[in-house]
């Protein structure tokens, strides 16, 4: 992940100064323990401020209104107690080549400044601490105390010191190409290294970019550059420092990550978005993963047991099968008494309908009337063993049905491509803990998420096909959505999303359309590699759920079969992507 260095945060200051200084801050919001959220209004609009510590995606930059979720963090409460309806009048470097920005706060502008809220964004050390005007630390997202380091504590009460400073040289427009060329040649090293060893404000994507836009490679050694090489890296070096003196930049994209120099290919786009986009979809990526692996292998051992539980059952099952053999033969045994001799271990009597020979394996020690009792007894305990055990097995399997539906939907998350695909699995995450399959110690995941994203395609005549991408979502779409004349589909007895094909009052879906979201049922299922699956539908008035049934759980009547296509409902969803991305 590509770190916020002294480059882009110099770069995010200048466009914040530009564009929302004075502003008056209205409210606080803490979404986890490494990202707060400033409400900010100036004359003009309104916005949100983000401030992340987060180790790998610390940073400062406009972002999106947070959540309609109660805000239990005590640091953000201390922010809005004190700052609550100040303005924010001045974002200032701290110190030269420092990555640290004070944030001031007065009564209004031009009054002298009561607070001080520092942002430090430095990767793992990346702090946001308050101060106040005596610069003494009032709170911090993260103390420090004097056993963690022996440098620097960050306490309550104490006054508020600067980092540590660097030991390298600070970049200057002033330092002839000779100097600068003799320092980087002194010890013979990659390029990058000999840079970043150097001098101070660099970062590795900063100078890789700086080495790429002046024809070179990064890990080149200075031993090995010659003069041309050299002139091309200084004009970089004089363009990069004539950037950050006279704060003109020009942010954009590149194929992997970002720019505020205009170096290489981009896009253009706004800082504060492309900011906010890049370090909002890694940390979501990041999240994704790990959410997507821990879903995944408590799935994987549920079933595991379950398959193993069932499978116990269906052999109990096997046994009881053979309790009308034992009351046969305790019949046989009754009827033919005369028969019977004493020490016998086996007898052979003529079967009562068919008169074929049945051989009776008897416990020598007792006599004929023992061995039949013995034999009844066993077809009563069979008997009661069915009676008990058919309900644990329908128990078991309806289980089984569950969980092989939220499987089909975490393999269709199969990686992550846009927020809803976090959404997605966080209403997955959100669904197993209410049904008791995974713990939630901190009591936050306990109610799904209020907005719901479905799948969105267009049928060849236009109609609007949505796929549910987990449970409730499939329960949203079935039966809260649908209207009396759309259409549900569903693979027949296969795990799958439902699937709902919107149709206006008066119009037909054509068999084009019917085929086109077979198509997309069957891919979005458990026959997804399959050549064909078989794919039902009907009217959602004939589809109904089940008393007590799990999310996601459907049966249907008065449904038509038509063929899906699994590869290509894939086809269909690539050429869509591709399109989307265009």
């Amino acid at each position: 992940m590509q770190p916020v260095d002294f480059t882009t945060l110099t770069a995010t200051a200048a466009d914040l100064r530009t564009q929302w200084l004075p502003a008056r801050l209205e409210q606080v919001y803490q979404h986890d323990r490494h990202l707060l959220s400033l409400g900010l209004r100036t004359l003009e609009k309104r916005g949100w401020l983000s401030l992340c510590w987060h180790p790998q995606a610390a940073r400062l930059c406009m972002g999106d209104s947070p959540p309609r979720i109660p805000d239990t963090f005590t640091f953000s409460q201390q922010l809005r107690h004190q700052l609550g309806g100040l303005a924010l009048v001045a974002i200032a470097p701290v110190a030269d080549w420092e990555r640290v920005l004070d944030l001031q706060f007065a009564q209004r502008p031009g009054d002298s400044v009561l607070w001080h809220l520092y942002v430090e964004i430095m990767g793992n050390y990346s702090n946001v601490i308050l101060a106040n005007q005596d610069n003494l630390v009032i709170t911090a997202a993260h103390q420090v105390s004097s056993q963690q380091s022996s440098l620097r504590s960050i306490q309550t009460g104490q006054p508020y010191l600067l980092p540590p400073a660097l030991n390298n040289a600070m970049p200057s427009l002033e330092e002839p190409f000779e100097r600068w060329q003799e320092r980087l040649v002194l010890i013979p090293m990659a390029l990058k290294r000999s840079l970043l060893k150097n001098y101070r404000g660099l970062s590795s994507s900063l100078v890789a970019s700086m080495a790429r836009a002046a024809g070179l490679d990064s890990e080149q050694p200075t031993d090995q550059m010659t003069a041309a090489d050299w002139q091309n890296l200084f004009e970089r070096w004089q363009d990069w420092q004539c950037a950050l003196k006279q704060e003109q930049f020009q942010p954009g994209w590149l194929p992997q990550g970002y720019t505020v120099l205009g170096w290489g290919q981009s896009r253009p786009d706004g800082l504060q978005k492309i900011l906010h986009r890049y370090y909002s979809d890694a940390l979501n990526q990041q999240e994704f993963e790990q959410l997507r692996h821990q879903i995944t292998q408590r799935l994987t051992n549920l079933l595991k047991k379950l398959n193993v539980k069932a499978a116990d059952f269906r052999g109990r099952l096997a046994q009881s099968d053979q309790a009308v053999r034992y009351r046969e033969q305790a019949d046989l045994l009754m009827a033919y008494l005369h028969e019977w001799q004493p020490g016998m271990s086996e007898i052979t009597l003529a079967d009562f309908d068919t008169a074929a020979p049945v051989q009776i394996k008897l416990e020598p020690e007792k006599n004929a009337v023992q061995n039949a009792q013995a034999f009844y007894k066993r077809h009563q305990k069979l008997k009661r063993s069915r009676a008990a055990v058919e309900p644990l097995l329908l128990e078991v399997q309806g289980e089984l049905d569950y969980l092989e539906q939220v499987e089909v939907a975490i393999m269709q998350l199969d990686a992550y491509r846009s927020p809803a695909d976090l959404a997605s699995l966080t209403e997955i995450r959100a669904e197993l803990i209410q049904q008791g399959y995974l713990d939630d110690p901190d009591q936050r995941y306990r109610s799904a998420p209020a907005e719901t994203a479905y799948l969105r395609y267009s049928s060849p005549n236009g109609f609007e096909v949505l796929i549910g991408r987990n449970n409730r979502q499939n329960d949203q779409l079935t039966f809260r959505l649908a209207g009396d004349y759309d259409l549900w589909f569903h693979t027949q007895e296969i795990p799958g999303s439902h699937v709902l094909l919107r149709v206006n009052p008066g119009a037909v879906a054509e068999a084009v359309d019917l085929q086109f979201t077979a198509d997309l049922a069957a891919y979005y299922s458990r026959a997804r590699q399959s050549d064909q699956a078989p794919v039902i539908y009907t009217t959602p008035k004939f589809v109904y759920k089940p008393k007590g049934a799990k999310p996601g759980i459907a049966i249907y009547k008065q449904e038509t079969v038509i063929w899906g296509e699994p590869q290509r409902g894939k086809s269909y969803v690539e050429l869509l992507a591709e399109q989307r991305s265009e």
